[in-house]
């Protein structure tokens, strides 16, 4: 399938002029609904074509293959019809996480990505990528964590904007800087950095040798790689009509051109050349309260009162309670026309995620820490 994907045209001038005549002047400093609402109309209709274009309900090998090939622009409107709901619902880390009793979400997010940064070996001396960084919350936790510098790497313009904003406001330019790139064709000289890491983000590519092949070249020689992966598990059947649907759902809701089995990425970790060194799967680790809690409106599993807000926002009631409102701001033309669209999209995802983490089909943290040989060519 590799040989047959190609990779996408770079013009990152065109993209930088797309993403300001849809986010505005403030795109920095809007945040949450706020900046929604000021979203240009007809930038939001071409991210809302262009994203959803792609989404008929077929799974046939020549539908998917077009989203593979169409996975940068894919990509990227996706961000940018939704990273201003994720702030709102999520935060600014956008990734799941493993969760203890009496442990507010924020504090949870924190120590997912310190464990990451711990496993990693990461120290204040290295020179660390983040690969798919979104608007920067791990990076900016993980710097703070280890005293390390390190380069997000992003392709959707929006999100860069918000995350050098955030690196600049709390006083840690000096350590963070996010640029604009491909994953698939990095930009990066070869072995410039010590370490390599990404959460929840290579799931984008529409290879997983592609990107793992990258970050291999951007590495040093016995350089670190970690990575919490989002994969299908090994109870999982492509042939099985219901298994399919719930990978299918996933995909709509969270721009990914092709869910893939565990296997097949530890397959590609191994073809480009890393040796693995660590792998487990935290989402199956049988913790009393599951990675899905925030999305699956279940009570029981609010940890303290702050938790509260992030219930509302995040649980089936408090998500169509969004919906609702959006439908309004909609109708009376305060939001963009599609954007109900998107939050169904969104609702719909969450009701699989959490179908597939019940069912154990899915995981969103397959974690996996990789080396490049010290003789590495």
């Amino acid at each position: 399938m590799s040989s047959e994907i190609k990779l996408a045209p770079k013009d990152y001038e065109k993209d930088k002029e797309f993403a300001k005549a849809l986010h505005g002047k403030d795109a920095a400093s809007a945040t949450g609904m706020s900046a929604w609402v000021k979203k240009d109309k007809e930038a939001q209709k071409v991210a809302m074509e262009g994203y959803f274009k792609h989404w008929d309900g077929k799974t046939d090998e020549e539908t998917e293959k077009s989203r593979l090939e169409d996975y940068s622009t894919l990509t990227k409107h996706y961000y940018n019809l939704v990273t201003d709901f994720y702030e709102y619902g999520w935060g600014s880390s956008f990734h799941f996480s493993r969760y203890y009793k009496g442990e507010p979400f924020r504090q949870a997010c924190a120590r997912h990505e310190h464990y990451l940064a711990l496993k990693m070996g990461i120290t204040e001396n290295m020179k660390v990528l983040d690969v798919g960084c979104g608007v920067g919350g791990p990076a900016r936790e993980i710097t703070r964590f280890t005293d390390c510098e390190i380069v997000g790497l992003n392709n959707n313009d929006y999100q860069i904007e918000r995350a050098n904003n955030y690196a600049k406001k709390l006083k840690l330019d000096h350590k963070l800087s996010f640029v604009k790139g491909d994953f698939m064709q990095m930009d990066f000289e070869p072995e410039t950095f010590d370490a390599v890491y990404s959460i929840e983000a290579t799931v984008h590519a529409p290879v997983l040798e592609g990107v793992y092949g990258q970050i291999y070249k951007v590495l040093k020689p016995g350089g670190v790689f970690g990575v919490y992966e989002w994969v299908m598990t090994d109870e999982y059947d492509e042939t099985n009509e219901e298994h399919r649907k719930i990978a299918y759902g996933i995909e709509v809701g969270d721009g990914i051109p092709k869910m893939y089995k565990r296997e097949v990425a530890e397959k590609a970790l191994k073809n480009v050349g890393f040796e693995i060194e660590y792998t487990r799967d935290l989402a199956d680790a049988g913790d009393e309260i599951p990675w899905y809690y925030p999305l699956s409106g279940d009570f029981k599993y609010v940890q303290t009162i702050g938790d509260l807000w992030t219930f509302f926002r995040t649980s089936t009631v408090g998500r169509k309670i969004t919906t609702g409102s959006v439908g309004l701001m909609e109708k009376l033309g305060i939001a963009p026309k599609g954007s109900v669209k998107v939050t169904e999209a969104l609702e719909d995802a969450a009701v699989y995620l959490v179908e597939g983490g019940k069912r154990k089909l899915f995981t969103p943290m397959m974690l996996y820490i990789v080396r490049k040989p010290l003789d590495a060519k």
